[in-house]
């Protein structure tokens, strides 16, 4: 049975590595949005794997999430693939910055970390009842994870450069930040939500069948 479950386990991380990397780069995983930022759902299954098969193998699938990202905004660059890529350079500059291997990569691993505490924490509060609210919660938490230190951090370490692709003034900055965690980070937590939840009801169900 526990050779059984590494190969299931194997074999899920299997897949929502190839799903997240068929979200990053295909129409479907990116929704463009004002201010030079995207709205996504790629963080969706890094929140599902770190809710059913733990922190370890949410942070992995998190460190691919932050890979693909790296890669899509090296070999497809936007106005802001400078915050995402060291090998992209800031506007009107020829160099890029090393600190965009921080905002990359760090929140997207957490968010293969933070839902699962979430989940459990919220789970051992209700002992084992509402599964679905615990679910919820947890998948607006791993969401809310990725856009509050993903912007923040921008604002930390490129808030000028982040003006200047805007062209904005500095004092500028942290409102726009905050109108785009408030616009749209929020409801993209909701959609976290809803499909944390659908998903992982389906494979506890689905497990309970096969008495896993």
């Amino acid at each position: 049975m526990n050779n059984n479950l590494k190969l299931r386990d194997f074999a899920l991380v299997s897949m929502f590595v190839s799903i997240i990397f068929i979200m990053i780069f295909s129409p479907i995983g990116f929704i463009p949005l004002p201010l030079g930022m995207n709205a996504t759902i790629i963080h969706v299954p890094v929140i599902i794997g770190s809710i059913i098969l733990g922190p370890r193998a949410g942070a992995l699938l998190g460190f691919f999430f932050g890979l693909g990202s790296l890669i899509r905004a090296t070999i497809s660059p936007t106005l802001l693939s400078f915050v995402f890529s060291p090998l992209i350079p800031f506007p009107g500059t020829d160099r890029g910055s090393a600190w965009a291997l921080l905002v990359c990569f760090g929140p997207r691993i957490l968010v293969g970390v933070v839902p699962y505490y979430a989940d459990r924490f919220l789970t051992r509060l209700a002992s084992g009842k509402w599964r679905v609210a615990s679910t919820f919660i947890a998948g607006i938490a791993g969401s809310m994870t990725n856009t509050l230190l993903v912007m923040h951090l921008i604002f930390l370490i490129f808030g000028d450069a982040y003006a200047s692709a805007l062209n904005a003034a500095s004092g500028l900055v942290y409102g726009m930040i905050l109108a785009v965690i408030f616009a749209h980070g929020i409801p993209e937590a909701v959609v976290a939500g809803i499909f944390t939840s659908a998903v992982c009801k389906a494979l506890d169900s689905f497990n309970k069948r096969r008495g896993l």
